[in-house]
């Protein structure tokens, strides 16, 4: 679903990511962790189309990010850190806005936003300006407005920050529901126990370099993945 082959990106003389290769399959829940400026987040916004990269290639369900950037977009979607939305709008007029973009018909837009509103506590918000929200509350309504098209692909930086704790179990259901109907999940984190009990494939990156990827059992062995980490951030890269 989706390739990331030899990818570096610099910012003049400073590496951010230095050829990093990651395959994320169909249904599979990928954890991406590594400490603050790791090269995470440039990651990730080269394979949505934000950031341009210097070398490799990224492709999605065998689309380049960099020839069909519409195409791939029109495919995934994408949850970053500190969600950046129309703050002048209604909840319920962004997600429309939105499910009007992914050409989302009436029927399926207002079951799935009647659906994810009600199972997030926004529903009775939807008619409020953006602006009056909470970050935890905005966060909730990008979560929803990226599920509106039924994505094949989910991209996240850092999805849980910001969410109450029954929240935060709800978006842990959805990705096992989905990732069993065949979404793939690719997202950074710092809550290792979270990534431990809920990721299929784990990669640990520092300083722009993949230092280990697999199977969660097979990053951590007979450890837990905070010892790994720990151990792994202390060595050279």
């Amino acid at each position: 679903m989706l390739y990331i082959n030899n990818l570096t990106k610099r910012y003049g003389q400073k590496v951010a990511v230095d050829n990093l290769t990651l395959h994320i399959a169909p249904g599979e829940i990928y954890g991406f962790i590594g400490h603050n400026g790791a090269g995470k987040t440039t990651t990730i916004k080269a394979c949505v189309g934000l950031h341009d990269f210097d070398e490799g290639e990224i492709t999605i369900n065998g689309v380049s990010v960099k020839k069909d950037p519409i195409k791939c977009k029109s495919m995934i979607a994408y949850i970053p850190d500190n969600p950046d939305l129309y703050e002048f709008m209604s909840g319920i007029k962004y997600l429309n806005f939105i499910a009007d973009v992914f050409k989302v018909s009436e029927e399926d837009r207002n079951a799935r936003i009647d659906k994810y509103t009600e199972l997030f506590g926004i529903k009775q918000d939807l008619a409020n300006p953006i602006v009056s929200y909470s970050h935890g509350m905005k966060q909730k309504l990008a979560i929803v407005a990226a599920l509106i098209h039924t994505p094949k692909l989910i991209i996240m930086d850092e999805p849980f920050v910001g969410l109450d704790p029954k929240a935060a179990f709800e978006v842990k259901e959805i990705m096992r529901n989905m990732a069993k109907e065949g979404t793939a999940f690719f997202f950074s984190t710092h809550v290792l126990e979270v990534a431990e009990k809920l990721c299929d494939h784990i990669a640990i990156i520092k300083e722009g370099h993949l230092i280990i990827d697999g199977t969660v059992d097979e990053v951590k062995g007979n450890n837990s993945l905070e010892d790994v980490f720990l151990e792994l951030e202390g060595k050279d890269v």
